[in-house]
Formats: C-alpha cells, structure tokens, sequence
C-alpha cells in the first residue's frame, strides 16, 4: 500500500453566527466542517462529492491554509500544518497547491500570463535563480498544452480551458506532491473537462501527483478518482474505491445521488432504480441530532435521531458507511 501523505483527523470548521453590531456576541455557528478523516496516498486520486453547501469548498481551503481550523489536525508528510506559522508554514505550504474553480477570476487580468505562473517564484525565492524563471515559465506553460511563445498575453487572450491550464502551470510551478482541485472542470464545456481531465492524469503519471479531486459531478470523479468520499452536511457519510461507491452503494444519500445521474442511452431510461428525496437540506447552523441525514432519509428509525453512526465497516457493507441500516443497492444498472 502506498504511504500517506495527506491526514485530516477530525477536522472541523466553524464560522461564527454573531448578533450585534458594535458589541458582538456569538449566538451560533454554521458547521461547514465537522468532524472530517481522511486520508490521501502517494499517486492517488481522492474524488470528494457532495451536494452544494455540505462543505466540500471549505475542506478544501482547509487542505491549503487558507482557512484556520477551529479544531483538528492536518498532517502533511508527517508534519503538522496548523502548528506551522510564518517562514515554516510558507515552505510547507510549497508541498501543497491548489487550482480554483472558475478559470477566469482566479487569474489577475492586470498580469500576463509569464507574470501569473511566475509569482510564485517571487515569494520562494530559491525554488528558481532568478536568471532561469522565464525558461522555467515557458517549460510550465509546454508541460500544460500551451504554446511557451504566448509567455506575455494577458488571460483576455485565452480560453476558458487554455485559462484553466494556466491555473495548472501556477500550481505546478513549485513542484508540489499534492494538488487540491476545487471543482476545476465545473465551468468548462464537456469535451473541455474531458481535455482538463486527461491533462490531470497524464500530469499525475509523469509526475507522480496526489490530487484531492472535489466536484458535484459524479460522473467525471468516476472517471478520474482512485477512491470517493461522500460528504453531507460537514461530514463524510461513506467511502471506498470507484467500485464499491458506484457499484455497491451503501449509505441511502450515496444512493439518492447515483439515482439522480442522467441515463445516456435513452433506451435505458425510466427503467432505473430510481430514488427521490423529499424536504429540504437542513441549515449547516442547526444540523438534525444524530444521523445529519435521517430528515429525509427513507430508512429512518428512533435509533437514528438519538444516536450518530460512525464511519466504520458494518454487516452488510464491505467497506466504510455512516449508516446504523447500511446496505448494498445497485442504482446503477437498468432494472426490470
């Protein structure tokens, strides 16, 4: 088995609910991030999945300090990020990189594009000598598809996905094992994504890369992912490997969203095994007691309003599920 080199152990996030305008007081908090395990190995994908609003964006902010946690560890080969502060949080940080979702507004359009994939080596200074950036900027901007001569047009000049290969060249500019991908296909044409998404992977093998990979899109982190996380409400419900979350789901919420994907083939449709969720996402401010999911949850029992199931292994699932009633259903495939 490959070594880990990324760890969360319950890791929350909370951002306070404050009333008040001169003296503040605090009368809540929305719980983004509540308690989350993960675990990322050397070479390997991990898809993060989830509706909008369960939290996925705010882990990964979490993943690359750009959020402080409010409780919980993360540990990147071995050392801990949130002890790290000023010059050993900015070295650390170079192991660890992350491309945006919307390729446009997370480039500055005052800058070039050699400019923009060139910042980061004005900050870690001594990643590159200062004489040999410019011809590492145009190997960066070769590496991700791009013509090197186009090293001083501005990101106007650009294409949604050409745009968001520079927001790959950027990330890979300081050499980093582990990339965070926060949604980078969402805003891209399909054949686009499928371009990016090929990009990913070839830059992986070449280059031996560790992706968080967080979308909605379930099909394009099967495509892609190693093994899946399912998060709801701040919390991951189940994960396994591609198989087990898309041929044997096990948590009723991993189920409900393998349903909703479209049918391809139109022969096919209206002959799935088809599972609609009723009431709405309960508020990430005032989650449900015990199972965060039994508000609309078909299964539901009193077991699962007093007591919260752990993530853990049980009878009828083969691998990790927060479910007290977990067990296998093929959503897939075509039924009779």
């Amino acid at each position: 088995m490959s070594e880990v080199v990324l760890r969360t152990q319950q890791l929350v996030k909370h951002f306070p609910i404050t009333r008040g305008i001169v003296f503040q007081s605090q009368v809540g908090a929305v719980r983004a991030v509540d308690g989350v395990d993960l675990e990322l190995r050397r070479g390997e994908t991990l898809g993060v999945v989830g509706e909008s609003g369960c939290g996925k964006s705010t882990l990964a902010k979490l993943l690359v300090g750009l959020e402080k946690p409010t409780s919980g560890t993360i540990d990147v080969r071995g050392e801990e990020m949130t002890r790290l502060k000023g010059p050993a949080m900015r070295k650390a940080r170079r192991n660890i990189q992350m491309v945006l979702q919307d390729p446009y507004t997370s480039l500055n359009p005052r800058m070039t594009v050699g400019d923009i994939i060139g910042e980061p080596f004005d900050i870690h200074t001594d990643v590159v000598p200062r004489g040999d950036r410019q011809e590492r900027v145009r190997q960066l901007i070769d590496l991700v598809g791009l013509n090197p001569d186009h090293i001083n047009r501005y990101p106007h000049q650009f294409s949604g996905g050409q745009r968001q290969r520079i927001g790959i060249a950027r990330a890979l500019a300081l050499n980093p094992e582990i990339i965070i991908c926060d949604e980078p296909v969402s805003a891209l044409d399909v054949s686009i994504q499928a371009q990016v998404i090929n990009l990913l992977e070839k830059l992986q093998d070449e280059l031996g890369l560790s992706y968080v990979f967080i979308a909605h899109d379930l099909s394009v982190v099967r495509h892609i992912a190693d093994r899946v996380a399912v998060m709801y409400l701040g919390k991951i419900v189940e994960i396994g490997n591609n198989e087990e979350i898309y041929e044997r789901p096990t948590h009723p919420y991993t189920q409900a969203l393998l349903s909703a994907v479209p049918v391809p083939d139109p022969t096919l449709r209206g002959h799935r095994d088809q599972i609609v969720l009723e009431g709405d996402v309960p508020s990430p401010a005032n989650p449900p007691s015990g199972c965060r999911f039994r508000t609309r949850c078909w299964k539901a029992q009193e077991i699962c309003a007093t007591e919260e199931p752990p993530l853990v292994e049980r009878e009828h699932s083969g691998h990790p599920s927060a479910c007290h009633f977990a067990e296998e259903r093929d959503v897939v495939h075509a039924v009779e």
